[in-house]
């Protein structure tokens, strides 16, 4: 994360954004806000994109491009919106699913999930890539803010939701703690809820998705993406240097890299490591979701190494 906020730079324009659909879990964590507060944060697709650059025109525009599947994701985005909505209008927040959104993401010229990008005047300006704690996007906010002003975008705008509509049904009890102890950063709490929910109802699919998701980001989150790429490429029949790079490709949204990796290696092994790699595959392929077009081409590729 650099010290200073740059310039901003001319905008990409690779042709028009792509709309697409991806199975959420619990998709509206971040559109409705705790307590029914206003909200300046919205998730943006084709028809609203115009409407974003429009808005950076008035104040700067927060872009945090993620996956929905990615725990890391889930968590930042909760703490940008945290940040974004106590500014009071100063500045908003536009969410991307850079996994079926990936023109935008080329457009922003991103090469890791969670990014964050700002607008001001309709013009890209780089802000981090990764996670950060609540001081370091409050300052770096603050930074672009006073951006702004230099290129004069310090207005402030109405929210895009002001809690007047209908509140969404309350998750499970269980699955809103395992939410809440994720947003807190403490996945051990969110693992024990989630497995509490399966106790309950051993086929309650959200539940077995999201301990999916938490286990990920705990067996990720104090890894080193270079160490573990460097530690895959030099032991190619190592289990867990495999599942481990393959963790982080998943987590970095590159789904199908993560998919051949171990069905690659399911191929060339046999017995108990075997077994391991396909039941981690199978993980993997419950967070990405199990009508994802990558995870159905994937499983037609295990069917051949297996069988």
């Amino acid at each position: 994360m650099t010290s200073s906020m740059p310039e901003p730079t001319a905008p990409s324009s690779r042709g028009a954004i792509d709309l697409a659909a991806l199975k959420k879990v619990h998709p509206e964590r971040i559109d409705a806000p705790e307590n029914n507060a206003p909200s300046w944060v919205r998730t943006i697709n084709q028809e609203l994109f115009p409407e974003i650059v429009a808005i950076s025109q008035q104040v700067p525009v927060i872009v945090s491009l993620g996956s929905p599947r990615s725990p890391a994701s889930v968590q930042l985005d909760g703490l940008l919106a945290s940040v974004v909505n106590a500014k009071n209008g100063s500045v908003v927040m536009a969410t991307v699913d850079a996994e079926t959104e990936s023109t935008i993401a080329q457009a922003f010229q991103v090469t890791q999930v969670p990014s964050v990008i700002a607008l001001i005047n309709g013009q890209p300006v780089p802000m981090f890539q990764g996670s950060a704690e609540v001081s370091q996007i409050q300052s770096l906010l603050d930074e672009l803010l006073s951006l702004g002003i230099q290129h004069g975008v310090s207005g402030t705008v109405a929210p895009f939701s002001t809690g007047a509509a209908p509140a969404e049904a309350p998750l499970p009890p269980l699955h809103q703690a395992a939410l809440d102890a994720i947003e807190a950063g403490d996945f051990q709490a969110a693992e024990i809820a989630y497995k509490h929910a399966l106790n309950d109802k051993p086929n309650d699919t959200d539940a077995a998705i999201g301990l999916n998701q938490v286990r990920l980001l705990m067996r990720t989150q104090d890894q080193d993406l270079a160490a573990v790429r460097a530690a895959g490429a030099a032991n190619p029949d190592d289990l867990e240097a495999q599942l481990a790079v393959a963790d982080m490709d998943v987590v970095g949204g590159h789904v199908e890299d993560a998919f051949g990796r171990l069905v690659n290696f399911i191929g060339r092994n046999f017995g108990d490591e075997r077994e391991v790699a396909r039941a981690r595959l199978v993980e993997l392929y419950s967070i990405v979701g199990v009508h994802d077009e990558r995870v159905v081409a994937s499983r037609q590729k295990l069917a051949r190494v297996l069988f």
